[in-house]
């Protein structure tokens, strides 16, 4: 029996047809690859960096700082013989007096022309004690530069040069618009090589190094010593952050560098140019993080916002905030931490009046606040408002796992409590306890429970109990250990 070849039939065709057929083929194989082509292009994916280095290189430049460093007594002076052939030579490092004399040193870095007419971002630690700053462009124009002011709380500086003639300028970006994942390149003077130009991607954002308004963009693009100061660009030519540091074993780039974010650079940098310092406001306040049980303890329906621990004299007293209220929006802008809280009252306006939304007694309250200025304020710590004085209680109790105690003379003393100071002593803990490992310890005075003053053993069980019968599960008590507060929010059941 022979097999038979399966025949499918053939659907019958005008004239033309074929024809007709392999033009919708090409014409859809040409629509695939311009979609192709439009979807790199908005991954932002380049074949070369080359355009973008060129058009940003103009207006990046290398800095060299020199300095005078005073001779130290402890220098060891070389001793040569008299009429050695080096004595000639160890003069040469000598005063009349026979002393080492001041050396100069030499630093290098990176900065951007941001004005034609010539101002400069670089990096506060560049040009830190520097006696001289001088900057040379690609071209190899070099100029002195003045400085215009300095901000090292995220080491941001402004310099100004002449160059009696309209300069090549970059702008700084929306960087709340960069996405982790995002091409960047960075250009600078690394290792003093000068221009010298890396690529890479946008490894994460909003890192926090040490500083208070820290927002660095982190980036696997190379930056090693003499990049600080250097400009971080999108692919657009916008510069969306400052190299600022690195994270390196050896000293080295490992492909962990940081770039202060240009939307806190740019406000730093206008406050600079207008008045030659920062003007932030301030509100006056102690806070920390809110914590899930803190949440549970206060009502509270999810762990955010900043918890307010002390309200010293300032604006956020006058405006009627108090200790325990949650500062839940300020100026329009939602708050989810402590961070946040910073960054936002730090580009409102000295003198500004915000509204602030606190979370208070199990309900939301606007208060109007009118703000101060950072620079000049005093401390914002400790409590200075007087607080009445309470008679001891006669014996010790424990509680929670704490051994208390009434506030006793004698334990003012040793605690260096004013006479006016409120509340009892734990003088013991269990190690076992959720209170010790908490970070509760003997001396700590406990002055507030349940957002209620506590003057007496008898007050803080008042606290427990309310808490019992309200069905909660945590309560949330102040303390103040040698004068700074804290809260933290311990299990009732």
């Amino acid at each position: 029996m022979q097999s038979k070849a399966l025949s499918l039939p053939v659907p019958a065709r005008r004239p033309g047809a074929a024809a007709f057929h392999w033009m919708t083929i090409l014409l859809l194989g040409l629509a695939f690859a311009i979609a192709q082509t439009l979807a790199a292009q908005a991954r932002g994916t380049p074949d070369s960096f080359a355009d973008l280095a060129a058009k940003v290189s103009p207006s990046v430049v290398d800095i060299t700082t020199t300095t005078t460093v005073a001779a130290s007594a402890d220098d060891n002076t070389p001793m040569v013989p008299k009429g050695s052939p080096f004595e000639d030579f160890f003069k040469d490092f000598m005063d009349q007096n026979g002393k080492p004399r001041p050396r100069r040193s030499q630093a290098l870095g990176s900065g951007f022309v941001i004005s034609e007419d010539g101002y400069i971002v670089t990096n506060n630690h560049v040009i830190e004690g520097a006696d001289d700053i001088r900057v040379e462009f690609k071209d190899g124009d070099h100029y002195d530069a003045k400085l215009v002011g300095t901000d090292p709380k995220t080491d941001i500086a402004l310099l100004k040069i002449d160059a009696g003639k309209p300069l090549p300028f970059v702008s700084f970006a929306n960087s709340d618009n960069s996405r982790v994942g995002d091409w960047v390149l960075a250009v600078g003077n690394p290792l003093g090589q000068g221009f010298s130009v890396s690529a890479g991607i946008i490894s994460a954002r909003d890192r926090a190094l040490t500083g208070t308004y820290d927002d660095y963009f982190q980036t696997d693009a190379a930056i090693n010593r003499g990049n600080s100061g250097g400009p971080l660009f999108n692919m657009d030519g916008q510069v969306i952050g400052v190299n600022t540091a690195i994270l390196s074993p050896n000293g080295g780039s490992i492909g962990i560098g940081f770039s202060m974010a240009s939307n806190v650079v740019s406000k730093v940098v206008d406050q600079l140019r207008k008045y030659g310092e920062t003007r932030r406001g301030w509100l006056g306040v102690r806070i920390q993080n809110v914590t899930p049980d803190m949440a549970e303890a206060m009502g509270l329906p999810k762990a955010a916002g900043a918890l307010i621990t002390d309200v010293p004299d300032g604006p956020a007293k006058d405006g009627g905030l108090k200790a325990g209220d949650v500062i839940q929006t300020f100026n329009g802008k939602p708050i989810s931490d402590t961070r946040e809280l910073v960054k936002v009252v730090a580009d409102a306006a000295e003198g500004q009046k915000v509204p602030v939304v606190v979370f208070r007694d199990g309900k939301t309250l606007t208060l109007d606040v009118t703000l101060g200025r950072r620079e000049t304020s005093e401390d914002d710590g400790g409590d200075k408002t007087p607080k009445p004085a309470t008679k001891p209680e006669p014996k010790e109790q424990k509680l929670l796992g704490m051994t208390l105690s009434p506030l006793t003379a004698e334990m003012r003393d040793k605690l260096g409590l004013t006479p006016e100071a409120k509340g009892i002593v734990i003088i013991g803990l269990e190690d076992s306890s959720e209170a010790y490992s908490k970070g509760l310890r003997e001396g700590d005075l406990i002055t507030e429970a349940g957002q209620a003053p506590v003057g007496s053993i008898q007050d803080l069980q008042d606290r427990i109990s309310e808490a019992k019968d309200a069905g909660r599960k945590s309560l949330l008590i102040l303390i103040r250990r040698n004068g700074d507060p804290r809260f933290v929010a311990l299990s009732v059941k």
